[in-house]
């Protein structure tokens, strides 16, 4: 079984954390627009959707929302 040496692991976190390349202010911007936007026209869609499936509803069996 291994032997635990959290000074070892520290020190290995702390090499494998200077490894990572973070994202500028203006990527992160970026991203987060598309994020916003992208849920937004999903919204929209299942929206859409929604409203034709309560149409199609109401069309065929005369109830719905």
């Amino acid at each position: 079984m291994a032997k635990l040496d959290p000074v070892r692991f520290v020190r290995e976190v702390r090499q494998e954390v200077a490894k990572v390349t973070w994202p500028t202010r203006k990527e992160t911007m970026i991203t987060t627009g598309l994020v916003l936007a992208m849920s937004a026209v999903a919204a929209v869609f299942f929206l859409l959707v929604d409203q034709l499936v309560a149409l199609g509803m109401r069309g065929l069996f005369g109830f719905g929302a």
